[in-house]
């Protein structure tokens, strides 16, 4: 199990390269985390939901992703609210008081699921959540040393040091856990190190004398890596431009409060022909070519802090002028007449008006539609496929207008002038032939759109690389399936 000092530590990061590096060595390997708090999410082959973060590490073990690598899921719709997800499928929203009771019957799933996996692989590598020396959290955990004492799992801590006080954070969570759960720590992963190594050393050893524990390797700072992320957001620019007297197309999106799968963007974001930009709360808004719509987990909610921040009025400018809209899940329902919750599923029971620049109106539902999707772009023909993940149930005349043509039906709806786009579909520009045509679309005079399935590939090999070269493998022998490979 791979335990964090903080949130974002690289416990999914560490993860990943783990299984990419198990595989390699031909281990059948999958990943798991316990429990995820997260709004960037996948749809499983089992027609769950789970973490984008165990979605990528099951492609770094060659499986497709599955509810069981993910039991327990939520995905906050406010500060002190989620949607509480059990092995893929919605149980309800709970307020935090209420789902810290519900704990010991969550734990019964991720129990189940994950004795179901250990049947299935040779190894299995699980993720924790945030700290496990979060003492506000340790009564009746199930994401940390709660997990890793009932089912009996060694542990790794990995900790940042790029973020500073690394030793501190390393050894201050050390001895915030019991006697019993500092005996099951293996030993330390220091994260995003950059420098020389050579100066690290001396704290390197005084952490060993200090705690006991063996550094188990010191991991470099990959400048430009990319993995899907779980949450966070990261403002890697794009790749440079061969032809620098070609103008990158202007795409922006607002960072909504309660943006969800973000990662949508991620092709858009790494494509050299294209300056890429969120905007968050307080920023000026900059002239664009297209604007994206991201998914909402609070549809109403964010679409009024879009008013509040002037994105309403900034967009319909936009469109005036000629420029592309392009409305992605809980951003597509934002671009018709109304939105409708009339079971108070993201918040206060009511309906709120939208942009009203497409002819519909969306009703969330209590039943989640999730599933995994294959057709062609409207006009272009050009393959798509990806994910739906949404409560949302759209109708009206502008669904006659498609912007997808599924094996069964159609998907999303095109302006009659052709200048707004609206879909449920994720992983909308994944596929380099449906975003060659879509940048084409918004005024991208010849696209030529990377590979982005290819590029991440890339990037889990290029991690799996520096985590078999940095990582002393024989201080892991006896809790991972190596013996046989070392020997």
């Amino acid at each position: 199990m791979i335990q964090g000092t903080t949130s974002d530590a690289g416990k999914s990061t560490l993860a990943a390269g783990l299984c990419r590096v198990l595989r390699r060595k031909g281990i059948a390997v999958a990943p798991f985390k316990p429990q995820n708090m997260a709004l960037n999410s996948a749809v499983t082959v089992d027609g769950g939901e789970i973490g984008r973060a165990q979605a990528v590490q099951a492609m770094a073990c060659g499986l497709a992703p599955h509810s069981d690598m993910n039991p327990v899921l939520l995905k906050p719709s406010s500060d002190t609210g989620a949607q509480v997800i059990i092995q893929g499928k919605v149980l309800g929203t709970m307020r935090a008081a209420v789902y810290h009771e519900y704990k010991p019957r969550a734990m019964a799933a991720v129990l189940d699921s994950y004795r179901r996996l250990a049947a299935q692989y040779e190894c299995v590598i699980v993720e924790g959540a945030g700290s496990p020396a979060e003492i506000n959290l340790r009564d009746r955990d199930i994401a940390n040393m709660g997990f890793a004492e009932a089912v009996d799992c060694p542990v790794i801590l990995v900790a940042d040091i790029d973020r500073g006080g690394v030793f501190a954070h390393l050894v201050g969570t050390l001895a915030l856990l019991s006697p019993a759960e500092q005996a099951r720590v293996q030993g330390f992963v220091i994260n995003r190190f950059r420098g020389d190594l050579s100066l690290l050393q001396p704290g390197l050893e005084w952490l060993e004398q200090r705690t006991g524990k063996p550094v188990i390797g010191v991991l470099p700072y990959l400048h430009g890596l990319h993995l899907e992320a779980e949450d966070g957001f990261f403002g890697q620019a794009a790749a440079p431009m061969t032809d620098m007297t070609a103008r990158r197309l202007r795409v922006v999106a607002p960072m909504l409060p309660h943006i969800s799968n973000h990662t949508d963007f991620d092709p858009l974001r790494l494509h050299p022909q294209i300056e890429f930009s969120y905007v968050g709360p307080g920023q000026t808004i900059p002239a664009a070519d297209l604007m994206v719509l991201p998914g909402s987990k609070n549809v109403r909610g964010d679409l009024a802090w879009l008013r509040a921040q002037g994105w309403e009025d900034t967009l319909r400018r936009h469109l005036r002028y000629g420029g592309k809209v392009i409305g992605v899940c809980g951003g597509f329902q934002m671009l018709g007449r109304k939105l409708h919750d009339p079971l108070g599923l993201e918040g206060a029971p009511g309906a709120s008006d939208g942009f009203a620049w497409l002819d519909m109106e969306t009703t969330l539902e209590s039943e989640k539609q999730l599933v995994q999707v294959e057709g062609v772009l409207h006009g272009s023909q050009a393959p798509v496929s990806g994910y739906e993940i949404h409560m949302g149930v759209s109708s009206g005349p502008a669904l006659q207008r498609p912007a997808v043509h599924l094996a069964e039906r159609t998907d999303g709806a095109i302006s009659a002038d052709g200048q707004i786009l609206g879909t449920y579909l994720h992983g909308l520009f994944d596929h380099p032939a449906a975003c060659d045509a879509l940048l084409a679309w918004a005024g991208l005079a010849a696209p030529l759109t990377p590979d982005y399935r290819a590029l991440r590939e890339q990037h889990i090999d290029r991690l799996a690389d520096a985590v078999e070269q940095h990582l002393n493998f024989e201080h892991l022998a006896h809790c991972l399936p190596l013996k046989p490979v070392l020997a």
